[in-house]
């Protein structure tokens, strides 16, 4: 089985674009960065970040989850990963903390989280950089916070 957990996937979107999002319907998203936070926990695990890679690739047409629909938009890129492995799921911890620094916290509201009660799954930044550092400040707090527990 492969290694589970929680990961957070940032998309660059460098115009705005139409997205048509599933049941969500047909959606405008501003240019930027946009951070999707999901999870890992069957029994793939996280390989389920390699066929995200593969729909924003093109390499993959099949659209199951929210995500695809942004991934696999000609327009977008995927050029940041990252994960929490052991299993866990901080899903909504995760995609909560991340939303708390974006410049747009709900853009696209029910976004992933169909299973949750969370407003959104996605959050919008200005760019890339501020996407990845506010997702990599999100993990390391939260590693930091267990370490501290243990």
């Amino acid at each position: 089985m492969s290694e589970a957990g929680t990961y957070t996937l940032v998309f660059a979107v460098p115009d705005p674009i139409s997205v048509e999002v599933g049941a969500l319907g047909v959606r405008e998203l501003s240019a930027g960065a946009y951070a999707y936070t999901g999870s890992a926990l069957g029994a793939g695990g996280f390989s389920r970040i390699d066929r995200h890679r593969r729909v924003a690739a093109g390499e993959h047409d099949v659209r199951h989850w929210h995500v695809d629909y942004l991934g696999g938009h000609e327009a977008v890129s995927l050029p940041a990963v990252e994960r929490l492995s052991g299993g866990r799921d901080e899903e909504c911890r995760l995609a909560c903390t991340v939303a708390d620094a974006a410049a747009e916290r709900d853009p696209v509201a029910g976004f992933g989280a169909s299973d949750c009660d969370c407003a959104s799954h996605l959050a919008r930044f200005e760019g890339v950089a501020a996407a990845e550092s506010s997702v990599t400040a999100a993990y390391d707090g939260l590693r930091e916070h267990d370490a501290i527990r243990e």
